[in-house]
């Protein structure tokens, strides 16, 4: 399955835009090569024959031109369900691998849809799409990798896992999209760069109320996606009686819509 996503520049090899520039742009991405390379990968790795090596680079090099100031991004909560449970039944080299090919797998395919990856929290993965220049692509590229990100992990990662007797991977993915502070800890430019703001906390409580294998966006999202993924969503209102967080823009509740398979 190749996912297409409509825009007017070419691309790169980091998973930037332009350089730095952020700008959204076409996006070209076989979700069958990404399986593929994703099974190979992770066999070599519980092997030991494979070394990952994340690269949070090119995440700080694009917020290190937004220092001190607000920017609109789409940000993305990955969360890996169940890690409590492996820590208490692998042996801990095994865990270790287990989760490094994760977050490895997951920031690879954030890079192919024209995201960065911000940080590693634990066993959640969180990145950012930058949307100043064409909001409206920004999220649609943003579904899109979700919707990659849970198939490499059912197509790519669990058989590999199953393979060695492995409990399976499951992980619930949060989207919300708005203006965000950059900051840097810090005085030179090696200083851990950072992201805070509404947005990124609203991404993480969408998260914490998503169930496994699923996709759940916030309202400016779903108000900014091609007509065409609005009908794969529908409004959640059956777990969200605590959900007391509200709009930006309207001071009303804010809304949140879950992606249907």
């Amino acid at each position: 399955m190749v996912d297409m996503i409509m825009g007017s520049s070419s691309s790169n090899s980091n998973g930037s835009s332009n350089g730095n520039s952020g700008e959204p742009q076409k996006v070209t991405v076989d979700t069958e090569t990404l399986v593929a390379q994703t099974q190979d990968r992770m066999w070599r790795a519980l092997k030991r024959r494979y070394q990952y090596d994340s690269n949070l680079k090119p995440a700080q090099a694009f917020l290190l031109n937004h220092i001190n100031s607000k920017i609109p991004l789409v940000i993305m909560y990955v969360d890996l369900v169940g890690s409590t449970n492996m820590s208490m039944t692998l042996p801990v080299d095994k865990l270790v691998s287990i989760i490094r090919a994760f977050t490895y797998e997951m920031s690879s395919v954030i890079q192919s849809h024209k995201g960065y990856v911000l940080k590693y929290v634990g066993d959640a993965v969180i990145a950012f799409f930058p949307s100043s220049y064409n909001k409206l692509l920004a999220c649609d590229n943003a579904i899109y990798c979700a919707q990659s990100m849970i198939t490499v992990v059912r197509n790519g990662i669990n058989p590999i896992l199953n393979q060695y007797d492995y409990p399976e991977l499951s992980i619930k993915i949060g989207i919300d999209e708005g203006e965000n502070t950059i900051v840097q800890y810090g005085h030179d430019k090696s200083s851990p760069i950072d992201i805070l703001g509404y947005c990124i906390s609203i991404a993480a409580k969408i998260t914490s109320i998503t169930d496994p294998d699923r996709i759940t966006i916030g309202e400016d999202v779903y108000n900014l996606i091609h007509p065409t993924l609005k009908t794969r969503f529908r409004e959640l209102k059956d777990r969200i009686q605590h959900w007391k967080y509200t709009s930006r823009q309207t001071g009303q509740l804010y809304k949140l819509f879950l992606m249907e398979y």
